[in-house]
């Protein structure tokens, strides 16, 4: 376990995983149930992945790449946020929504896996991964990005009926087709009211917020009623799983 904790202080080293993919990083430790990979000499930079998704470590033996002078280097990573609110953006879908289901699929942790195996923050199934292109469903943005694309495949299956969509998500297309809607399961009602009243709260919240910024010395004492879902599905085109 040491040997794997900490590796060699001279030389780079490449973390092979049992997926087949290979990290190169200059050192790495052990915090809790993930191994620590260091990118660069200063420890700026690391990148998490479970212990036991790795194989072993081999000694990095390509010449290291020389990045020219006018090449901008990104002075530091995106913020979640930020990349919600940029995939959102590109596949037309409000980043609250992205929010609510990622808060009910892992609870924003990137490394949560299932008792049934799906992984990371959207909580997608390895095969769903695989046919998403995403190598590594514990990065954050290739898990975020392909979670929204599926989601938005869903979406347009469903002809914008976002509960059809999301109890997709949960259950699996066969099952909402089975049932005609959404699956009799209790986790998967429980999950699609869950994720609608979080992203009507957020959008109450953003309504008050801006009639509060428009009217400061007339504030609303009326509660706005929550959106319809449907209303909701609409909004994603204007702006244009197996459970768990």
């Amino acid at each position: 376990m040491f040997g794997l904790a900490v590796s060699s202080a001279f030389g780079s080293e490449l973390a092979i995983l049992h997926n087949g993919f290979s990290i190169r990083h200059e050192k790495s430790e052990i915090v809790g149930t993930v191994t620590r990979l260091y990118l660069g000499t200063d420890r700026t930079g690391y990148v998490d992945i479970p212990t036991a998704e790795i194989e072993r470590f081999e000694k990095d033996l390509a010449p290291p790449i020389k990045i020219p002078a006018n090449v901008a280097v990104p002075e530091r990573p995106q913020s979640l946020d930020q990349v919600i609110n940029s995939i959102g953006d590109r596949h037309h879908i409000d980043p609250d929504l992205i929010n609510s289901v990622i808060h009910a699929e892992s609870g924003f942790k990137p490394h949560a896996v299932s008792r049934k195996g799906a992984q990371g923050l959207m909580q997608l199934m390895p095969r769903t991964a695989s046919q998403l292109g995403v190598s590594n469903a514990f990065d954050p943005t290739a898990n975020v990005e392909g979670g929204t694309r599926y989601l938005r495949e869903l979406l347009e299956r469903y002809n914008f009926d976002l509960v059809k969509a999301l109890a997709a998500y949960n259950a699996g297309p066969h099952r909402v087709e089975q049932y005609r809607g959404v699956p009799p399961y209790y986790e998967t009602r429980a999950y699609v009211a869950n994720i609608i009243r979080d992203f009507n709260r957020k959008k109450r919240a953003e309504r008050k917020t801006s009639a509060a910024s428009s009217h400061p010395s007339k504030p609303s004492t009326s509660q706005p009623s929550p959106a319809s879902t449907q209303k909701h599905a609409e909004a994603f085109t204007s702006q244009d799983r197996a459970a768990h």
